[in-house]
């Protein structure tokens, strides 16, 4: 079987040169950081960027309504489903230069390998960026990915505000990436996203990469509470209204919760914690709080929603706080296909690769486009424990080199599968 070879100095000088694209000074680390938010000039800097590098690969590229791009090197029969191969480039606040970024430039480079090596494919090969997949900016993440895969409508998605109140179609159309593609695209033949791990498994085990299984369930909530403001030293203990006690109060019922078992693997964060009045001597007559649950099995992920429900009400009666709940975001428990699984362990043994199986902890493109095809992800290994979201986030060259091997030999196979081979399922 014929082994694709990739470039690993190339793929990393394109990893090190997107990084500079949205670059900052992270005061906290001390290091150089990745701030692209999606669809801001810095976003928009590498997303031409990314085309560019498409087009010296030969391939021709289009931009769909929710501003997904995609490029394809054809195959050599056009009537047959593609193979793709994708992630996203945007970041958050504080990014580092691997997130998403090592999916889309690995991709690049595996069209480059297969033109340096002059091979040809049944099928076209396709590979594409999708937008806003972290949700930092519009509040929804893997926002393209939903939208192409059917999960979120056009419109809604058109309609969603950034924080200054800017929509996500006025600003794909401020740069220049409200394509005239249909965002609903033809169902692939396979999709295999290659990501950072962004977590220990894969150094604890010390083997070069991963086969993810699925992607765990994740709910993400807005919690308000509304209480009274009054004065912090004539009004007693037992007449206040407190939202910011409640607040608190919420944070360590969630620890408590993941703490004790009884929801299994659940992971709970308060990312956003914002107390209103602001004022030293003023009781907090406001309080909102984000909550982004994690659990790899739904019931559970169900229970926990529940009981933290329960336990909020009973809390805010007891305090004379009213709560107001709004959902962001949920996604059930989504298994990747267990034939496309097996290929790349296949492949990784191949290579003489050493691999682990593990769900992903973390929400990806490919839970959304796993519901319109055959679809699985290679994770790569990375430094620190895994760290990620932060300057610090970092996978070695060989380590970005191993998983894009990975991809690529995984692609060519499943590239050349004629129509009369079965489809993993």
């Amino acid at each position: 079987m014929t082994e694709l070879t990739i470039n690993p100095d190339r793929l990393w000088d394109s990893l090190m040169e997107l990084k500079q694209i949205g670059a900052y000074h992270d005061e906290g680390t001390g290091l150089q950081g990745v701030r692209r938010l999606a669809l801001t000039d810095a976003d928009a800097e590498a997303r031409r960027r990314c085309v560019q590098w498409m087009l010296d690969a030969g391939l021709e590229f289009r931009v769909d309504r929710i501003g997904n791009v995609t490029a394809t090197r054809a195959g050599t029969d056009r009537s047959l489903p593609c193979v793709l191969m994708g992630s996203h480039i945007d970041t958050v606040a504080t990014g580092g230069a691997f997130d998403g970024t090592l999916g889309v430039l690995g991709g690049i480079e595996v069209m480059r390998a297969l033109n340096d090596a002059g091979i040809e494919t049944l099928r076209d090969v396709e590979v594409g960026f999708f937008t806003e997949e972290e949700g930092v900016r519009f509040g929804t993440d893997m926002l393209g990915s939903a939208v192409t895969a059917g999960r979120i409508p056009l419109q809604h998605a058109w309609q969603l505000t950034d924080i200054d109140g800017l929509t996500v179609k006025s600003e794909l159309e401020r740069i220049g990436f409200d394509g005239p593609t249909p965002e609903r695209r033809p169902a692939p033949h396979a999709y295999i996203e290659c990501h950072i791990e962004q977590g220990p498994i894969l150094a604890d085990a010390d083997v070069p990469v991963g086969i993810v299984e699925g992607v765990q369930s994740i709910s993400w909530q807005r919690l308000t509470l509304h209480g009274e403001a009054a004065h912090a030293g004539t009004t007693p203990i037992g007449s206040r209204h407190d939202a910011g006690l409640v607040a608190a109060s919420v944070v360590v019922e969630l620890r408590r919760m993941c703490d004790s078992g009884d929801y299994g693997q659940l992971r709970a964060t308060v990312g956003t914690f914002d107390i209103g009045a602001g004022q030293t001597n003023v009781i907090p007559h406001r309080a909102m709080l984000t909550i982004d649950l994690r659990n790899p099995v739904d019931d559970l992920m169900t229970r926990a929603e529940k009981d933290l429900a329960t336990y909020v009400d009973t809390l805010a009666h007891q305090h004379g706080v009213s709560a107001e709940w709004e959902r962001m975001a949920k996604t059930a428990v989504i298994p990747f296909d267990s034939r496309v699984q097996d290929l790349l362990a296949d492949t990784a043994e191949r290579l003489g690769l050493g691999y682990v199986r593990a769900m992903s902890g973390a929400g990806h493109d490919a839970q959304e486009i796993a519901a319109i095809c055959p679809t699985a992800m290679v994770f790569v290994r990375g430094e620190y424990g895994g760290i990620s979201h932060t300057p610090r986030e970092y996978s070695t060259p060989q380590a970005c080199a191993d998983g894009t091997r990975v991809l690529g030999n995984a692609v060519l196979t499943l590239a050349n599968q004629p129509a009369a081979a079965q489809e993993p399922q």
